[in-house]
């Protein structure tokens, strides 16, 4: 008997994860079969997360690196470049304006009990990060000993140094031939180990949505529904119809041909809340779903995995907006432009240091003097959001590697056909003359 494809069985996965999950939920936490059933879900799902964690950094230097290498016209890295950071940019501050605008409508937190807010500020204590602290320690973790960095797990520093190796590369040419065919050879041997990884995605993802549906609290989620129902309002309009918009715009792909290549890194996503443990399966996507080039998607991608974050920065917008209105605080015009951007560095820098999601929240809040403590409150709904902010985070990767591959391939055809243009010039003036 054929079993089902991998895709199919990712989705039967968690679809029975969520049942299983409201099933736990039901039977209460003190129930023997609950407890073992969350036991065992939490450890496969664990298990699942690290394989993927695993493979991660060795993949992202891989990747990158062999990625700008094979960028070897220096003009053409220069498009791949441009065309990557305005991107990013532009769909940041797309999703923070919708975050803002909707936040500014809808009021979330203003009609919230304070006893509850109170009692939340008295049981956290935020840790404390003013912005300039916060560029230090960003700034101090891009550039870092490699080997330290690879053996520490820091993303961003790996990053910062694969871009580097890879530029070397491209200016060295065939002094380093020797290297490149290296680490290729490193690349092809990490997608091998992440299609075998991937044989367990569909177990994985149905254990990480059992402990997430079964241990949600479904009181706070009542209380806090106003903030949740923005934030997940504002992330589906971004998902559902600005990122494709602009995929049909500039590529002329269909919204659904995309969906269908992307569901396993999307459906992983939303199950690990991770866009770096997402990474291996996003790369995958993109080069035999998507059809994007190893070389597009080697660099756009694991980048967009530490910088790009559309649903991050959406969320950390609408949150100040809402503990504004939970402390009786009216921000102005100026302030809410200052959390715009404040957000977007904060989101941008945060896999750089440690804790990272609470750190940048505190410091979006403290950028506009809003009491940070207050983020205890969001802590219960916190990990439910997350879910859907990190599939925004690797959806706007997967587009972003389509139109940067599109936009690239429109200014290397206009080239040729300059370059055509201006010989049959040349050889009519050689003929004329």
């Amino acid at each position: 008997m054929k079993l089902p494809s991998l895709n199919i069985q990712i989705l039967l996965g968690a679809f029975f994860g969520v049942a299983i999950g409201l099933y736990f939920q039901a039977l209460g936490s003190e129930n023997h079969i609950a407890q073992g059933g969350l036991y065992a879900s939490g450890l496969i799902g664990t298990l699942f997360i690290d394989l993927l964690k695993m493979i991660l950094i060795p993949l992202v230097f891989c990747s990158i690196t062999v990625g700008i290498a094979n960028l070897r016209q220096h003009q053409q890295m220069h498009r791949v470049w441009l065309s990557t950071l305005i991107y990013f940019i532009s769909t940041m501050a797309i999703a923070m304006c919708l975050a803002l605008i909707a936040g500014n409508y809808f009021k979330p937190g203003s009609g919230l009990s304070l006893p509850m807010f109170d009692y939340a500020m008295q049981n956290f204590e935020a840790r404390q990060l003013p912005l300039p602290e916060f560029f230090a320690q960003f700034l101090h973790g891009l550039f870092v000993n490699p080997f330290t960095a690879l053996s520490q797990g820091n993303v961003i520093a790996v990053v910062m140094f694969a871009l580097i190796l890879g530029i070397t590369l491209v200016m060295g040419g065939e002094r380093y031939k020797n290297i490149l065919s290296l680490l290729q050879e490193g690349l092809e041997v990490t997608m091998q180990i992440v299609g075998w990884v991937m044989y367990l995605a569909p177990l994985g993802i149905m254990a990480l949505l059992i402990k997430l549906v079964a241990v949600q609290d479904v009181a706070m989620l009542s209380t806090l529904a106003k903030f949740v129902a923005v934030v997940f309002g504002t992330l589906l309009l971004h998902g559902a119809v600005v990122l494709p918009l602009i995929l049909y715009f500039f590529t002329k792909k269909s919204p659904l041909w995309f969906w269908r290549g992307a569901r396993e890194a999307l459906v992983t996503a939303f199950a690990t809340s991770s866009s770096s443990a997402t990474l291996p399966v996003s790369l995958r996507c993109a080069t035999q779903h998507l059809h994007v080039k190893p070389e597009i998607a080697g660099f756009v991608i694991p980048l967009g995995a530490t910088i790009n974050m559309d649903g991050t920065a959406m969320y950390e917008a609408a949150a100040a907006l809402f503990i504004a209105n939970l402390a009786g605080i009216e921000l102005s015009f100026m302030q809410q432009l200052i959390v715009f951007f404040t957000a977007m560095i904060a989101s941008m820098g945060a896999p750089g240091i440690p804790s990272a999601g609470m750190v940048t929240m505190v410091m979006v809040l403290q950028s506009v003097g809003l009491p940070a403590e207050a983020i205890a409150i969001l802590l219960p709904v916190d990990r439910l959001l997350d879910t859907f902010r990190t599939t925004v985070n690797v959806e706007g990767d997967l587009v972003g590697s389509l139109l940067v591959q599109k936009l690239v391939q429109q200014s290397n055809t206009e080239d040729l056909e300059n370059s055509e243009n201006f010989k049959n010039m040349e050889i009519s003036a050689n003929t004329t003359g």
